[in-house]
């Protein structure tokens, strides 16, 4: 049987950064979606209920961290992974990021090693058979 591609949406409003991200996940053999508002994207997720999310906090419209606690409410959108991609490294950023639902955090820059670790790592946490 083969295996369906999996999709990732990567929520980022820097255009270069999006694109390093689509890329590397492109060479990983997902099919990607790219936002680059938060506004827009909450209904996309939805629609398109992605296997993993990548998702910046800091945004022009809505915060990162309102998409992730707005995921977390919404039953058929809490269980989706989401790793927050961020410039924002304090500690505190961190624990906040985590608290409001982020599968993984990691702080940017981010080198194609270690986003594909994370993805595969959070994938493979959250496989339900």
């Amino acid at each position: 049987m083969p295996t369906v591609q999996k999709t990732v949406m990567i929520i980022e409003d820097e255009p270069d950064a999006a694109e390093l991200f689509a890329e590397m996940m492109r060479v990983n053999g997902f099919r990607v979606i790219k936002m680059f508002s938060s506004t827009p994207a909450i209904p996309m997720i939805a629609q398109e209920k992605p296997d993993i999310i990548l998702l910046d906090i800091m945004m022009p419209d809505i915060s990162g961290l309102e998409v992730l606690r707005y995921m977390r409410r919404e039953p058929e959108l809490a269980k989706i992974p989401v790793i927050v991609v961020s410039a924002k490294s304090m500690p505190g950023d961190i624990k906040t990021g985590l608290e409001a639902g982020a599968s993984m955090y990691l702080t940017k820059p981010v080198g194609f090693q270690d986003l594909k670790q994370a993805v595969e790592k959070v994938l493979s946490n959250n496989h339900t058979a």
